[in-house]
């Protein structure tokens, strides 16, 4: 099943491989892509992914998580985006733009000071977040509505909402982090009115037949947070949102390496969301994307034959082998060269994410 293809809505895949988001860090100081971004989306394309999810990029100005952070957040990001779409669009690829406002994860040298849902302060946190008012709630949800509307005018080929890894979505749906006690906190529904708003607004701002994904984080793992049944509701409501598509994750991040796991050496450490996928398919229709240590194409293909998930995403594989889907699809391997070190991550300014281990390609 894995080089079927497959529709999320109105959009037709050629595979089921799907290139998770990541922060690439491979952006000029205003938020605009540079020349490394583009080459890299390329080789993505050529190797043969099947849809490619950009890395998060900031709605406003105050939710820019980390230095060299890509930004849609003024029409003045629309020319140098459609750069990117036109260049994966020439390799034949498709992509969508992952939009996101960091939230209390901003760094302490980024943005003037950090919001949040409700006052908190954390070991992981750089430094305490304020809560936010009801009048920037509500610029926030416009500015996702906004962001979207960007990414259609540069020609992406949909949207895909960060509710995921402790950003300013997870953190409303998060009983640790949103104590609200008005119309945007308390219980689960309550909880869910921001992502509600914010999917209402980019609804109709790129009209019904735009594909519209989210990564949700269906747990937080860590106590007092979001629980997978909690977790579980939220998938149960994402449809009647206007959703075409999830992206099943977890982790609240901070340091939490829920979803960025270490030490993946054989296929019973790989797809360790699973068991959240198997519960999300109870209780929607919606196409399911899984994320979460794939190395292997049989556990890939088995977890598709199963019906657990629909499609198969990959982030640190594809740091390490942008051709690894035309190569597992041409029997070349069997599997990832990723050893899952988590030396991805950019160590200074310019450098951008990059495989820094010793890689020895595996058939």
């Amino acid at each position: 099943m894995l080089f079927t293809p497959a529709n999320i809505g109105t959009l037709t895949l050629p595979n089921r491989l799907v290139r998770s988001a990541t922060a690439e860090r491979l952006a000029n100081s205003d938020g605009r892509p540079k020349s490394q971004l583009r080459q890299l989306y390329q080789e993505l394309a050529k190797g043969g992914v099947g849809l490619i999810i950009t890395g998060h990029m900031y709605v406003h100005p105050s939710g820019k998580a980390h230095p060299e952070m890509t930004s849609i957040h003024s029409d003045k990001m629309i020319p140098g985006l459609a750069e990117l779409a036109d260049a994966i669009h020439r390799e034949g690829g498709r992509v969508v733009a992952q939009i996101n406002h960091g939230g209390m994860q901003c760094g302490r040298q980024i943005v003037p000071e950090t919001i949040a849902p409700s006052t908190v302060d954390a070991p992981f946190l750089q430094r305490p977040a304020r809560e936010m008012t009801p009048d920037e709630i509500n610029l926030l949800i416009r500015a996702y509505g906004q962001a979207a509307r960007r990414a259609q005018e540069a020609s992406f080929d949909g949207v895909q909402i960060h509710g995921a890894h402790g950003y300013l979505i997870g953190q409303f749906l998060s009983p640790l982090i949103n104590h609200r006690t008005d119309e945007w906190g308390g219980d689960m529904e309550g909880r869910m009115r921001f992502l509600r708003a914010v999917c209402r607004t980019v609804r109709e701002q790129v009209g019904p037949d735009y594909p519209l994904f989210i990564k949700l984080g269906m747990m937080d793992g860590v106590e007092g947070g979001l629980t997978p049944g909690e977790g579980v509701q939220i998938v149960a409501a994402l449809e009647e949102m206007g959703l075409d598509a999830v992206e099943i994750s977890g982790g609240i991040g901070g340091g939490q390496n829920l979803n960025t796991r270490t030490g993946i050496r054989s296929e019973e450490d790989e797809a360790y969301f699973r068991p959240l996928a198997q519960r999300a398919r109870l209780v929607t229709r919606l196409p399911i994307i899984l994320v979460g240590g794939f190395r292997s194409r049989r556990v890939m293909e088995e977890v598709l034959t199963a019906g657990d998930a629909d499609f198969i995403s990959l982030c640190r594989p594809l740091i390490c082998e942008p051709d690894l889907p035309n190569r597992l699809r041409m029997g070349l391997q069997e599997q990832s060269s990723c050893i899952s070190a988590n030396r991805c991550w950019a160590e200074g300014p310019g450098e951008g994410i990059a495989c820094k281990c010793p890689i020895t390609r595996r058939s």
